[in-house]
C-alpha cells in the first residue's frame, strides 16, 4: 500500500503543538465585524484545541503517515 500524502489544505489550517495537540483558528473573525463586540474580536485572534472527536481523522490528514 502506498504512503499516506498529507492534505495540504488541512495542514495549511491546523498547527500542531509541541505537545501534539491540534490546534485551529476560531472561525468568524474575518468580517462583518462592526457588529461583534471588542471582547469577541480580540478572542478570535487566539487557537483553539480541536475536540477530541475530531482528533484522529486530523491527525491523519495532516501528518504523513497518519500518527501524532
Amino acid at each position: 500500500m502506498p504512503k499516506m500524502k498529507t492534505h495540504k489544505a488541512t495542514a495549511k489550517r491546523l498547527k500542531v503543538t509541541g505537545r501534539g495537540k491540534i490546534m485551529h483558528k476560531t472561525p468568524g473573525g474575518a468580517h462583518l465585524l462592526s457588529g461583534k463586540s471588542r471582547r469577541r474580536k480580540r478572542r478570535f485572534k487566539l487557537l483553539k484545541p480541536i475536540h477530541a472527536v475530531d482528533r484522529k481523522r486530523l491527525s491523519q490528514l495532516i501528518v504523513s503517515g497518519g500518527e501524532l
